[in-house]
């Protein structure tokens, strides 16, 4: 095989963008097919991408012999569903995150790829960008010395846009969770690759606006198997926005932002070092580029089914659910 020819599952915003023209330019890629419920959307998306079939039933876009791998770029609800339908036909799933509702819809989604000896991909595309490549190489080069203890800070201010839509991505049964799961999770998932995993977690959760069904202020510890400790707080319902990551070694610190693109920032003995590293115009190329590398016998995925669901665990034990 010399390329992967892709179908998506859901070819809503993420894809306009972030993921969709990265199917297309990704070397050894190519995006044959696109599926959303609403056909007349899904024709249109096939039309001003330029790819030639477009379905609404996602079975027969699963199903299609011209179509070797399959993006999953629904809400999390659907997840699941669609990941073992395409695993019982064998093609390659790449997921959206976070993986699936919870923790235990991804074990579920592990089992029927592995069943069928089917690769599953999901989309914590931080961890293939050259930005936290560089966090990751200072890291283990030792810049800052041995990493003691790594803290999180999140705030944002709810936006009358959120409020007026009443976004899925605040309804527990389609999202898992509030924005706690939708951004935070990107967060968890990047520490987990430049730390490695997470072994015990506690935290708290509340809905403290009573805006949206799910909670609204998480806060939580939590200890890598390292021994490298870690705290974090996610409000969003604050007075303003403010996100900031810092790391702790015993010789600096470093900080960095998992979602703004300000440079990189290192500080040892009051001198400052800073990492100035932008981002490219489609954001998840680089992380489907390793997917597609992977499924042609070229390279490695660092975003799988396994990590991710460390991901999902991690959600799960701070809010309660587990």
């Amino acid at each position: 095989m010399k390329e992967i020819r892709w179908g998506i599952i859901g070819c809503g915003k993420v894809t306009e963008v972030k993921s969709g023209p990265g199917l297309q330019q990704a070397e050894g890629s190519r995006l044959v097919a696109v599926m959303r419920r609403n056909g007349e959307l899904a024709e249109d998306y096939a039309r001003r991408h330029n790819v030639p079939k477009w379905y609404d039933d996602a079975d027969a876009l699963i199903n299609d012999d011209e179509v070797d791998a399959v993006y999953i770029a629904t809400p999390p609800a659907y997840h699941k569903e669609y990941t073992i339908a395409a695993a019982k036909a064998k093609k390659p799933v790449y997921v959206e995150k976070p993986m699936a509702l919870n923790f235990e819809e991804c074990q579920e989604m592990i089992e029927a790829c592995n069943a069928t000896s089917t690769p599953l991909f999901v989309a914590y595309y931080r961890r293939a960008l050259p930005r936290f490549l560089k966090i990751k190489k200072l890291l283990d080069d030792k810049a800052i010395g041995n990493v003691k203890f790594v803290s999180t800070v999140q705030y944002r201010k709810p936006s009358t846009v959120d409020l007026a839509e009443l976004s899925w991505r605040t309804d527990p049964k389609i999202a898992g969770g509030g924005y706690f799961f939708d951004v935070g999770s990107h967060t968890l998932d990047i520490i987990d690759y430049l730390l490695g995993p997470i072994k015990e977690v506690s935290g708290h959760a509340s809905n403290q606006a009573g805006l949206y069904p799910a909670e609204d202020i998480v806060t939580g510890s939590y200890v890598f198997e390292s021994g490298v400790h870690g705290s974090g707080i996610w409000c969003f319902t604050a007075h303003n926005g403010q996100e900031m990551n810092e790391i702790i070694g015993d010789k600096g610190k470093m900080s960095f932002s998992t979602y703004g693109t300000e440079p990189v920032r290192v500080l040892i003995d009051g001198e400052e070092t800073f990492y100035p590293i932008d981002n490219p115009v489609h954001i998840q190329q680089p992380l489907i580029q390793t997917v597609v590398n992977e499924l042609l016998g070229k390279g490695t995925c660092p975003s799988t089914g396994i990590s991710a669901a460390r991901t999902s665990w991690v959600l799960d034990k701070m809010v309660g659910k587990i």
